[in-house]
């Protein structure tokens, strides 16, 4: 008897083992799985209804250069301002001359599903063509340029550019009515896109306005070099230049220059009054704004790409910004102002292709 209780006994325990087995204990939590966890479409298609529409740039300079990096992260705040943080994000890469390291963040960006993606560089041209086909439901915009590459089948890429003969002709009046010398200097990267324009028009205005002065220019074939820049400055104003302008993110040292020796600076692409409030006389600014809020609204409705927004006095893209610290003769200031108006209604035309 005393057995088969002892066996009773352990058969009574092997069953509330066997059960304690059997009862489930509370699964940990899991971690937040990562994007790419399940299978998800070879391209991310855009943000949904109520979510904020994201840009990305990609720029070969710094964001805060005061020139061509700086006027489009300028209209990107401009835009952030106006629709707040909930509804528009941005995010950057800045000095991403180098190509390849460009490409390589353009195409990181479009992985992850950015709305439109801004190659804010006319070197970049290249990188869009190989990159743009591989996610057909992400806009992609380039500039200064004027190709969409919609003739090789691509049909996401816009592209911007700029009217700066305009500014660069205001500028070459009031340039004109204000050098004492009649000798003019005019700065530049490579004779090509924007800077060139911005160039040819001081020249045009220039000349519209005193026939007989003479306008010098040199170009660096850098973006980048502030020291060649800066000789260059140093030798337009040994050979008389009392009056200078440039583009690129160099012009800092030419700027620096013309304040040592007393010489008048016209800026362009962002307001670089604050380099040298003393002598900066005034600056084309480039004002992207409405040509990405045109981007960003095709974008919405689906259309990604095949159009080119020009910036222009007549829309507003482009602005000329008096530097209050300098004084400004009315009359000069006048002329200035009709300058701008006659560009913008079509009656006067700076002859510049």
């Amino acid at each position: 008897m005393k057995t088969r209780s002892i066996i009773l006994a352990i058969a009574i325990l092997a069953i509330v083992a066997l059960t304690a087995c059997a009862t489930p204990t509370a699964a940990p939590q899991p971690t937040a799985a990562p994007a790419q966890a399940t299978a998800a479409p070879a391209q991310p298609t855009s943000a949904p209804a109520g979510k904020p529409f994201r840009i990305a740039m990609v720029m070969p300079s710094a964001a805060n250069d005061l020139a061509f990096s700086q006027s489009m992260v300028d209209a990107l705040k401009k835009i952030q301002t106006e629709m707040g943080k909930d509804n528009f994000e941005f995010v950057y890469s800045e000095n991403m001359f180098n190509v390849t390291d460009a490409a390589t963040a353009i195409r990181d960006y479009a992985t992850k599903g950015y709305d439109l993606i801004l190659a804010h560089g006319s070197q970049y041209g290249a990188p869009l063509q190989d990159i743009a086909p591989d996610f057909p439901n992400t806009a992609f915009a380039w500039g200064t340029a004027v190709d969409t590459f919609k003739d090789k089948g691509i049909n996401n890429v816009f592209a911007y550019t700029v009217a700066s003969d305009q500014g660069g002709y205001v500028e070459g009046v009031i340039g004109a009515k204000l050098s004492k010398s009649h000798v003019l200097g005019a700065l530049g990267p490579i004779p090509a896109g924007d800077g060139q324009l911005t160039i040819k028009g001081f020249e045009a205005g220039v000349k519209a306005t005193d026939p007989n002065a003479k306008v010098q220019t040199t170009f660096t074939n850098s973006f980048s070099d502030v020291a060649l820049m800066s000789q260059a400055a140093q030798t337009q104003i040994a050979s008389g230049a009392d009056i200078l302008t440039g583009t690129s993110q160099s012009v800092v040292g030419a700027v620096s220059v013309a304040k040592d020796k007393g010489a008048l600076w016209f800026g362009n692409q962002s307001d670089q009054a604050s380099l040298a409030p003393e002598i900066v006389v005034a600056s084309q600014v480039y004002d992207w704004t409405g040509a990405v809020k045109e981007m960003m609204e095709k974008t919405k409705a689906g259309t990604r790409g095949g159009e080119v927004f020009i910036m222009t006095f007549a829309n507003k893209g482009l602005v000329m910004v008096y530097n209050p610290a300098y004084k400004l003769p009315d009359d000069v200031k006048a002329l200035a102002d009709k300058t701008i108006a006659g560009l913008a209604d079509g009656s006067i035309q700076t002859g510049i292709k």
